[in-house]
């Protein structure tokens, strides 16, 4: 874990498929159709399926958690979801060291989609070390 002011978190790309989309469904019980059926979420103005923002912020707390090793825990994860993600899209995470002191991290992190969108922004993480 690099715990340096101003260290890059090395980037993490995940691609979202239809399967984990569907998967998360079941696991959080939101089986919302826009998440599901891709002629409802065209019915309704999206561009076909698109993936639970409680999805990608999982994701970017498990790339937390890899980054951090067994020495740290996630104490603290919030994001704004500023983008719509499809299946198909790619979404790189990554994160920036802010401040460190004895017992803590405090990193800016975020996601961009292939396009170099941020999809979830205004992100700030807490590492307990």
């Amino acid at each position: 874990m690099s715990s340096a002011v101003g260290d890059q978190l090395d980037p993490l790309s995940v691609v979202i498929n239809r399967e984990m989309i569907a998967a998360y469904a079941v696991a959080s019980g939101d089986t919302n159709p826009i998440h599901l059926d891709e002629d409802f979420a065209r019915s309704v103005g999206l561009p076909g399926v698109i993936a639970h923002g409680m999805l990608q912020m999982g994701l970017l707390a498990s790339y937390l958690s890899q980054w951090s090793g067994s020495g740290g825990r996630l104490g603290r994860l919030r994001c704004r979801f500023s983008g719509m993600v499809e299946a198909g899209d790619s979404l790189t995470f990554g994160g920036r060291v802010l401040a460190v002191s004895d017992d803590q991290v405090s990193l800016e992190v975020w996601a961009l989609n292939q396009k170099g969108e941020k999809v979830l922004s205004k992100g700030e993480a807490s590492i307990r070390i």
